[in-house]
């Protein structure tokens, strides 16, 4: 039994080694781009970086990732080791929207359990979440849940233009 090691008490309550958490807007589903007069200044400002996402990326197969999250541990310690990451920004996956091909994301890292974090660290990091978010969309699509965000919003915009509502941008 000399040099293998397993706790599997410790491999039961680790299910994940990285956490990804995100709402998706599939931006060929905005038909509006103007802002409510009256909106708040938070959701103003994503509404502003969502039009900036439409203009660099366009609409084709690009969804807008918010209210997101990545989050790393380090050790088999709940209190030690983790990285935590907030993101925003857009994928594009291939022409037949089955795959992510690309993300443009704002990355920040807003908390950690690390005493020994150096900056180098932090930077590696902030860029393995981009690579983290494009593994965890590819399971997101095959899982389905790319389709079933595509229909919730067609029946929200179904719903809104048959009442002559206002909706903005769907968020």
């Amino acid at each position: 039994m000399a040099g293998c090691y397993q706790n599997r008490e410790v491999r039961k309550l680790m299910k994940q080694w990285i956490e990804i958490t995100f709402d998706c807007l599939p931006l060929r589903t905005i038909g509006r781009f103007d802002i409510p007069l009256d909106a708040s200044p938070k959701y103003r400002e994503r509404c502003e970086r969502i039009k900036a996402a439409l203009d660099k990326h366009g609409s084709h197969n690009a969804y807008y990732l918010h209210n997101a999250q990545c989050t790393y541990r380090l050790t088999n310690d709940q209190e030690l080791g983790m990285l935590q990451f907030r993101f925003e920004g857009t994928v594009l996956t291939d022409a037949s929207d089955q795959r992510a091909e690309s993300c443009d994301l704002q990355v920040a890292l807003v908390r950690e359990t690390c005493d020994w974090l150096s900056e180098p660290i932090v930077q590696w990091f902030t860029e393995t979440v981009t690579h983290s978010v494009r593994v965890e969309f590819d399971r997101y699509i095959e899982a389905g849940d790319l389709q079933k965000t595509r229909e919730r919003i067609e029946k929200m915009q179904s719903s809104s233009d048959d009442a002559g509502g206002f909706m903005g941008m769907y968020l």
